[in-house]
């Protein structure tokens, strides 16, 4: 009687963006290439182009994957029953601390910033935009709730996030010995929370 025994194989994308990530960690974005995540996938370079034209694609996915869970967990208080001016801000402030502290983000800020120039100035990306959604559906259930003040929540959304968005790149060069991250932070939730409040 032979046996069986399932044997679980990774899915080949979580393979190629494990070792992306690993390169970008090690040498950056610009020196990755898909040659080099091909070696330590130990997959054919052919097997990448399959799935993606570039590196830049690589990324994009990589990117989604790193943060999708993070951010919707970050985001949870966002979701809950009765969505209140503070549990909103609070929400956003904690998305802003886990991208700081996110290990692929901090690298990418220290080596290649450039890369996030078009998510700036030219362009919406994907996490962005679920960011939206999120903070979209929890405005219309706190106006439902007239916990919120009124307007289009999409717009509110959008404008919380272009708020949050220079925190999470310019906070550093506003911290000092007299004025704390926690403390920038904190005027952080007051400015969500007074741009909530009905």
């Amino acid at each position: 009687m032979t046996s069986s025994r399932h044997i679980d194989t990774p899915d080949p994308d979580t393979v190629v963006l494990d070792a992306a990530r690993a390169s970008i960690l090690a040498v950056g974005f610009r020196r990755s290439t898909l040659t080099d995540i091909a070696k330590r996938a130990g997959i054919s370079r052919m097997t990448i182009y399959r799935r993606w034209d570039d590196m830049q694609a690589v990324l994009a996915d990589l990117l989604v994957r790193e943060w999708d869970t993070a951010l919707r967990e970050a985001l949870a208080a966002t979701t809950t029953a009765s969505p209140t001016p503070a549990a909103l801000a609070g929400g956003v402030v904690e998305t802003v601390r886990l991208l700081r502290a996110d290990e692929l983000f901090a690298r990418i800020v220290e080596v290649d910033p450039e890369l996030l120039l078009p998510y700036l100035l030219q362009r919406r990306g994907r996490n962005q935009d679920r960011i939206v959604e999120v903070l979209a559906t929890a405005v219309r259930l706190g106006q439902s709730e007239s916990l919120l003040r009124e307007g289009d929540p999409v717009t509110i959304a959008r404008s919380v996030v272009l708020a949050a968005q220079g925190y999470v790149l310019s906070l550093t060069t506003m911290t000092d010995p007299d004025v704390t991250e926690d403390a920038l932070l904190g005027e952080l939730a007051h400015l969500i929370e007074g741009h909530l409040q009905p």
